[in-house]
């Protein structure tokens, strides 16, 4: 990725699957969308380290699925899960969306959960999605709501300002980018894509406490390049102030984060 202030997929990837539990209900809404039948191909575009694509495995034993990410690192935690679950109708390569090495119209659905909001030129990927799809296949993609219905990067994104350099911030303006109502439609028009129906849906980010949430942060590595630019001495006040952001979303069973994504099913 060339947006610098992205965490660094390729080094977290070992870590990135502590928040796999965080976003699983996006993945099944997008496997629920999704009809597939035997023989058929499908690619999941910026897999990550294998979901939803891994799940659809499992479940899909007559279909074929092929998953690619830009970051080596999250392609080789992928592909070790196959190995060691002996899946034999799933593999995963490193290959940016932009560039896809695939003949046109090879797929009969491309999945991609937040994935395009983070591509280094996200038409560019759409295009490639719209050219390796086969004419009348589907496509399910994910992308993060607006700004406002954000609150955890919101938090980050208020307490690092005056912190550290702009450029250094975490990545609010990227990540929701095709959030605001209308932007994710016009994209895809753009690419080719005129049938889709484009649905804003709501989950919550589930934690026993914040103890709980701020460990996935520390453990993750999520926003390490901003705290790694600030002395240590600074990094409990990071926290404190997050805390007190986060106090409004303190319910009787635990920290409880409403976020916004943006599910689009729809057709070549």
């Amino acid at each position: 990725m060339t947006n610098s202030n992205q965490p660094d997929w390729h080094k977290m990837a070992e870590k990135f699957d502590l928040w796999l539990p965080c976003i699983a209900p996006v993945g099944e809404a997008m496997l629920t969308a999704l009809s597939v039948n035997t023989g058929e191909r499908v690619l999941d575009i910026a897999s990550g380290t294998g979901e939803p694509a891994l799940t659809l495995a499992r479940i899909h034993s007559d279909i074929t699925i092929e998953g690619v990410d830009a970051a080596e690192g999250m392609i080789n935690v992928a592909q070790a899960k196959v190995e060691k679950e002996d899946l034999k109708n799933i593999s995963f390569s490193t290959m940016p969306a932009e560039k896809l090495a695939y003949p046109d119209d090879t797929f009969d659905h491309i999945i991609c959960r937040f994935g395009v909001m983070l591509f280094e030129n996200p038409l560019a990927g759409l295009k490639e999605m719209h050219r390796v799809l086969k004419p009348g296949g589907t496509f399910v993609i994910a992308v993060w709501g607006a700004g406002e219905k954000m609150p955890t990067m919101n938090w980050s994104h208020e307490v690092f300002k005056g912190k550290v350099p702009a450029d250094d911030m975490p990545p609010l303006s990227i990540v929701t980018s095709l959030g605001a109502p209308g932007v994710v439609d016009e994209l895809l028009n753009r690419a080719g894509f005129t049938e889709f129906s484009v649905d804003r849906k709501e989950f919550n980010y589930d934690f026993a406490s914040f103890d709980d949430y701020w460990n996935l942060i520390e453990t993750s590595d999520i926003l390490k390049r901003q705290f790694d630019m600030l002395p240590e001495a600074e990094h409990d006040n990071v926290k404190s102030e997050i805390a007190a952001l986060a106090g409004d979303y303190i319910t009787g069973s635990g920290l409880k984060v409403p976020h916004e994504y943006v599910l689009v099913y729809g057709k070549k």
